[in-house]
């Protein structure tokens, strides 16, 4: 597995398992988890809609980017989606090498290209009973919006 979306909890030590090696040295993880609060904001849960055609092809070509710009053994990142509560994990990196310089450089492309280049739309809910859709500028200027896929369900 290279990319991945999931309606399950990330299992963040069998990620981890997935790209060990023991001609790597390094282990770089990056855990984007929800947080109670967004731009002065209290934030109660999170919600993530996915196009999974779109963002599973993305996913996988950004991995092959990573391991053929960065001198990297081996690389992964897991999506969540649907609703997900305070402390969740909303997304996992872990990249593999033999040297840490490179496992680290790969990991922050792979969540930057993914948090730009990814169909995937967060809706916000807060503590006061109000949502919204957030931080969908990056996808829109990567030419996606959200509802564009809402026929293909």
């Amino acid at each position: 597995m290279k990319f991945a979306v999931s309606r399950k909890a990330i299992d963040v030590a069998a990620a981890r398992e997935m790209v060990a090696d023991h001609h790597c040295g390094a282990l770089a993880v990056f855990e984007g988890w929800i947080r109670n609060h967004n731009d002065g904001r209290d934030v109660e849960r999170l919600e993530y809609e996915v196009y999974r055609p779109l963002a599973e092809k993305e996913g996988a070509r950004i991995i092959d980017e990573a391991l053929e710009k960065f001198t990297i053994s081996h690389a992964l990142c897991i999506h969540r989606e649907g609703l997900l509560e305070l402390g969740d994990c909303a997304v996992i990196v872990c990249v593999s090498s033999a040297h840490r310089g490179a496992a680290f450089d790969a990991c922050r492309y792979i969540i930057d290209q993914a948090k730009t280049r990814l169909p995937i739309w967060k809706k916000e809910h807060y503590t006061s009973g109000t949502s919204e859709w957030v931080n969908c500028e990056a996808c829109a200027e990567a030419g996606h919006s959200h509802g564009d896929h809402a026929h293909d369900r």
